[in-house]
C-alpha cells in the first residue's frame, strides 16, 4: 500500500462530487422507478428528464469511481491513524473497498436492468443501493467518531489537500 502525506485536491474534489451525485440519485430516483416499472409492464415507457438524468448521473459516478481508483493507485492515500487498533484499520480498509465495489456494481446493474429489461438486475441494483446506504452511514459515523470523540481531526484530510 502506497501512503501519501494527504489526499490531493483532485481526490478530495472527486470524493465530494460523488457524495453530491449520490445524494441527488437518492432524492430523485422515483421517476426512474416508475419508468422502469412501465418498461417492464408495457415493454416501453416514456422516459423523461429525470429518468435520463438518473442514467447520466449513474454513468458519471462510475467514471468518477474509476478516476478515483486511478488516483488512489498513483497518488496513494494517507496512512490510517496510527493509534487505531488493527481491527479498526482492517474495518476501515474493508469499508472503503466495499464502497468502491458498490460504486462500480450499482451503475452497471442499473444499466443492465434498464437496457436489458431484466428484473433480476433491477433487484440487484436495489439491494446494492441499500448496501451502499448502510456502508456510507458507517463511513460517516466512523469519520464523525474520529472527529468528535477521538478528536484526531481525521475529517480535515478530506477537506484540505496534503503536501
Amino acid at each position: 500500500m502506497s501512503y501519501a502525506p494527504g489526499y490531493s485536491k483532485t481526490q478530495i474534489w472527486l470524493h465530494w462530487a460523488v457524495v453530491l451525485l449520490l445524494i441527488v440519485q437518492y432524492l430523485f430516483n422515483d421517476e426512474m422507478g416508475h419508468t422502469f416499472h412501465d418498461l417492464m409492464k408495457n415493454g416501453s415507457a416514456d422516459a423523461g428528464f429525470l429518468t435520463y438524468g438518473h442514467i447520466v448521473i449513474g454513468i458519471t459516478v462510475l467514471v468518477l469511481a474509476i478516476w478515483r481508483l486511478a488516483l488512489r493507485a498513483g497518488h496513494g492515500t494517507p496512512e490510517p491513524p496510527e493509534n487505531d487498533p488493527a481491527i479498526l484499520r482492517f474495518g476501515a480498509a474493508a469499508i472503503h473497498w466495499f464502497l468502491y465495489v458498490l460504486l462500480f456494481l450499482i451503475p452497471v446493474a442499473g444499466l443492465v436492468a434498464y437496457y436489458g429489461q431484466l428484473g433480476w438486475a433491477a433487484e440487484t441494483h436495489s439491494i446494492l443501493t441499500t448496501a451502499l446506504l448502510w456502508l456510507a452511514g458507517l463511513h460517516v459515523a466512523a469519520a464523525l467518531y474520529h472527529q468528535y470523540v477521538k478528536r484526531d481531526h481525521l475529517l480535515r484530510r478530506m477537506m484540505k489537500p496534503g503536501a
